[in-house]
């Protein structure tokens, strides 16, 4: 090639959010109560209660979040969020506003962000998230009991 030189792929490759969006709640929707599991999920509506998610939480710019600590592999945060946070990535988007404290491992932020609250940054950060019991384990302790 005389005049030009061959492009290199990019060093890293950003999966679009909505392909991980597995659960929405939507912007009529108030939820009292905690939320646990895995996948992704989006909240545009009003939540309170623990957050505890192995997957994507996104609080869209109309989503209002309040709860102890939500724990998630990575959070991205739109709308407005009260209480603590420990993920692996966390984003505060230009009209997101947050109020707790960060635990993370990656950070960043668009101008117009705001955080109040204290922020500790980890090389790895241990997500400790509750796994139901399996159903025969269920079955199990259910006969065991009737059995006694």
């Amino acid at each position: 090639m005389v005049f030009g030189k061959k492009k290199n792929d990019p060093v890293f490759y950003v999966e679009p959010t909505s392909d991980r969006i597995s659960s929405v709640i939507g912007t009529g929707i108030n939820w009292h109560g905690d939320l646990r599991g895995s996948g992704g999920v989006r909240i545009e509506g009003t939540m309170e209660g623990e957050i505890a998610i192995q997957g994507l939480v996104v609080i869209g710019e109309t989503g209002r979040v309040t709860c102890q600590q939500l724990e998630a592999e990575t959070v991205i945060v739109a709308g407005i969020f009260k209480g603590n946070i420990v993920c692996q990535k966390l984003e505060i988007r230009s009209t997101g506003r947050v109020w707790g404290d960060v635990v993370t491992g990656s950070f960043s932020s668009e101008d117009g962000a705001f955080l109040r609250g204290q922020m500790r940054m980890e090389e790895k950060v241990e997500l400790t998230f509750e796994q139901p019991a399996a159903t025969g384990d269920l079955a199990e302790a259910a006969e065991a009991k009737s059995e006694e």
